[in-house]
């Protein structure tokens, strides 16, 4: 066997490493974040499902092919999407442009440049792996939500018999009902989905009702305090301002939550110092590799190892156990007692407006 072939099998073995605080996690204390990887791993015949960027310039073309934009528009924003690297404000502005210029969601172009991007979508389903897993996490109760546009895990779930449901933040009584665990296979879209333009908002504002509603925000960020979120796929997840609206500005003590991120490891340095950064929002960054084709086994891996863990109603684990489903401090800081038993621990500073400063995140989309 040659050293080439040997180092390729370390690599794979120590990609298969998990982390016990996660892998020994009961299915329902997790909540998944889904982000353009899983959809890029899925569909990889669709361009516009590998990234954001990727996804804009799509959009772009589509705007110019069904005429819907200005030719200096198009040329601009294809110019835009290359330069900036707030791809964000760049997709804030181009669905602007294509919306009425009172502001209003609905009608706009931007939903009918989706729906061409993303036609037949189940018909693109090449690798449906990762999604099998995340419909095995369901079964046990992991919630789900995503900032992607596509339905491809519910067009999944539906062939698979499961009554699959798509949700986007509009409809407050079923954020509710989905935030206290009463829609089992709900999918959470906090961006809208392509198919419903009410729903599909990129822009805070757009939500202030719900943002500026203190029982839907007291539960969404009850979530974010008291599950351990599991981010697949996502590359700008922590930047985006929804997420932030939604679950990071109020929620205070971040350090001491425990979350989960998925990257590919491209960088050891980049890798090293994200791990690092992440540490201080209670992020645990996890490599499943250094190359995106691990990325579907190692979830499958992964998921296996979760559903292999008992119920605590089947058989109760003692709070004292260092690998138990929990520890005292945890148990704590769910019931919100942290604050006065535990020192202070170093922070990222926060800016003026009191908004938390995120690191910069791996991408572990294809680009």
């Amino acid at each position: 066997m040659d050293s080439t072939h040997r180092k390729t099998n370390r690599s794979e073995q120590k990609s298969r490493k998990f982390l016990k605080s996660l892998s020994r996690k009961q299915p329902r204390d997790l909540l998944l974040m889904i982000g353009t990887g899983v959809s890029a791993a899925v569909a990889p015949g669709i361009p516009a499902l590998r990234s954001w960027r990727s996804c804009i310039e799509a959009v772009i073309e589509a705007a110019d092919h069904l005429e819907v934009l200005h030719p200096g528009d198009v040329a601009e924003f294809r110019k835009k999407v290359v330069k900036d690297r707030d791809l964000l404000v760049v997709a804030h502005d181009l669905i602007r442009k294509m919306s009425p210029r009172t502001g209003d969601a609905k009608p706009n172009f931007f939903q009918d440049c989706l729906m061409e991007v993303f036609d037949n979508l189940e018909q693109h389903i090449q690798n449906p792996v990762v999604l099998r897993s995340i419909l095995r996490l369901m079964e046990r109760g992991t919630m789900v939500l995503t900032t992607n546009y596509d339905n491809l895990l519910e067009i999944f779930g539906q062939q698979q018999g499961k009554p699959m449901e798509s949700l986007d933040l509009k409809d407050k009584d079923k954020v509710l009902q989905w935030a206290k665990g009463h829609i089992r296979y709900g999918v959470l879209h906090i961006h809208g989905l392509y198919t419903d333009p009410c729903g599909m908002v990129l822009d805070p504002s757009g939500y202030k009702d719900l943002t500026q509603d203190p029982e839907v925000m007291e539960i969404l960020q009850d979530l974010y305090r008291t599950k351990s979120f599991l981010f697949l796929g996502c590359g700008e997840t922590l930047c985006d301002q929804i997420f932030q609206a939604l679950f990071l500005y109020t929620v205070k003590n971040k350090v001491d939550l425990e979350h989960y991120m998925l990257v590919l490891k491209e960088n050891e340095d980049q890798f090293f110092k994200l791990q690092a950064d992440m540490l201080l929002h209670g992020i645990k960054v996890v490599s499943y590799g250094d190359s995106f084709e691990s990325f579907p086994e190692y979830v499958e891996d992964l998921t296996t190892q979760i559903c292999k863990q008992k119920s605590p109603d089947a058989e109760q684990v003692d709070s004292t156990t260092l690998l138990g489903t929990s520890c005292i401090d945890c148990a704590k800081r769910k019931l919100g007692d942290s604050d006065k038993d535990h020192p202070k621990r170093a922070r990222l500073l926060d800016n003026d407006g009191g908004d938390p400063i995120i690191a910069p995140v791996l991408r572990i989309q294809v680009s």
